[in-house]
């Protein structure tokens, strides 16, 4: 059953952002696990959803261990978004986000994701009907702006609070940025000082110390761990330690790593089959060994396997240390 979301207890929550061809199923468990207390999806076309695309079927996959968790759509025609809104609460997640900060070109030039910044009165108009679509809350994740001469998160967080959401997360970035430069903290400060509805911190939480410093130079409700967490599922088990006790837990060992890596590749297989699950692995495989001995060496070498097995063997031999130094 559900455990829902309560917005008004959001006091020092950590959440995983989400992010396309990253944060499907496997992954917000193994982040679960670690004590992540939110979960998004990855971001989901309403357009794509209404006209049944194929692609969104594993976007919608949820598991009862999930909770809570919640959708997050994108789109710009306020009364598909509400109805596609009520088919989301049907399926049972916890709450509707509205994506109003992706920046990539093919959703901002349809009108969609950070271009919404640009026209506060339809973004207003979108929650509107979706918070009158829905009883679960709805939330809306914006940027600093569209770009630096454009900075208007203030105005928008303001009407997006007096159209019905129940929060609101900020990245300080503005659209132009991209992921690019650095977040500007201030303006998620600004937002926060400017509305009663929690504000989640998003932009820069790299490590459990960027969590504490956020909470302590914005006074944000919550934070929203995005790049952070890719191949990093431990990072949220380490700010929990760093906000409760001040203490940061050492980085996991090669052992450990291997442990979780095997396990995420398992859990993929079981959710994409072993041919998707192995290639998709690829990419996470670098980032879970970003930092360690011989990570070039393990990109290198397990962007040629194709099987679950070579997988293992190769994380095995770099376990045991029995791989050749990269020169």
């Amino acid at each position: 059953m559900a455990a829902g979301l309560d917005t008004t207890k959001l006091q020092d929550k950590l959440i995983l952002a989400p992010m396309a061809g990253i944060t499907d199923l496997p992954f917000r468990l193994l982040c679960k696990e670690q004590g992540c207390d939110i979960l998004y999806t990855e971001m989901v076309s309403a357009k794509a959803m209404y006209y049944g695309n194929k692609n969104t079927v594993p976007l919608l996959a949820l598991d009862e261990r999930e909770h809570p968790i919640g959708l997050q759509l994108f789109g710009s025609e306020p009364k598909l978004l509400a109805e596609m809104a009520k088919r989301v609460e049907a399926i049972g997640f916890d709450f509707i986000d509205v994506n109003m900060g992706c920046p990539v070109p093919k959703v901002f030039n349809n009108g969609e994701g950070s271009a919404l910044m640009g026209k506060p009165a339809l973004a207003g108009e979108i929650v509107n009907a979706i918070v009158k679509a829905v009883s679960i809350p709805v939330t809306v994740k914006i940027r600093k702006g569209i770009d630096e001469t454009h900075v208007n998160a203030v105005e928008l967080a303001k009407i997006i609070e007096e159209n019905g959401a129940s929060a609101i997360a900020v990245h300080g970035r503005t659209r132009t940025q991209y992921y690019s430069g650095r977040a500007d903290w201030g303006i998620i400060r600004q937002v926060k000082a400017a509305v009663s509805i929690p504000v989640i911190g998003n932009g820069d939480i790299l490590t459990a110390s960027d969590a504490v410093r956020m909470k302590q130079e914005t006074g944000c409700d919550a934070f929203m761990i995005g790049r952070g967490a890719k191949g990093n599922p431990w990072i949220f088990h380490q700010m929990k330690e760093a906000l409760s006790t001040g203490n940061t837990p050492e980085k996991p060992s090669v052992s450990e790593a291997v442990s979780m890596i095997i396990r995420h590749l398992d859990m993929m297989i079981e959710f994409k089959g072993e041919y998707t699950a192995v290639r998709e692995m690829r990419k996470h495989i670098s980032w879970y060994t970003a930092g360690y001995p011989n990570a070039v060496r393990i990109r290198r070498m397990i962007n040629e396997m194709e099987t679950r097995a070579e997988l293992e063997e190769v994380l095995q031999k770099w376990n045991a240390n029995r791989l050749e130094t990269q020169k």
